[in-house]
């Protein structure tokens, strides 16, 4: 099961963040999630980045009225979905990476509590 193929909660670094399902969100949350993840990425001067100014050209290019339903717009809306979680997915595995390589060999229970784990205790008799 893929990253975004589900409703996740509370799953990413900050506690707030949600990913959702590639196939229910509009296409305005799809732009403002890809927007965010340019500023995430970018920093202070992401309004000038060339990939923000071409996401903001593309969506204003293929809206379209209520009365239009065409292919092209859900194409272009499913790829817009599919960047977002790419994007999002790409921040979460870097953020795992930094937090988590180059850590030596610990115990298992030092390994559990590192991911929020703990261990079953033995039985007493």
């Amino acid at each position: 099961m893929s990253l975004c193929s589900t409703r996740l909660v509370s799953c990413s670094v900050t506690r707030s963040s949600v990913i959702v399902m590639a196939s229910v969100s509009s296409p305005l949350r799809v732009c403002r999630g890809i927007l965010k993840e340019i500023r995430l990425a970018k920093g202070p001067g992401y309004r000038q980045a060339p990939l923000y100014l071409y996401v903001l050209q593309q969506f204003r290019k293929n809206q379209v009225t209520g009365a239009q339903v065409c292919r092209e717009r859900r194409e272009a809306l499913h790829l817009a979905r599919t960047c977002q979680c790419l994007l999002s997915s790409t921040r979460l595995h870097q953020h795992l990476h930094q937090r988590f390589h180059g850590l030596r060999e610990h115990s298992h229970t030092r390994t559990a509590e590192l991911l929020g784990f703990r261990l079953p205790t033995p039985p007493t008799p």
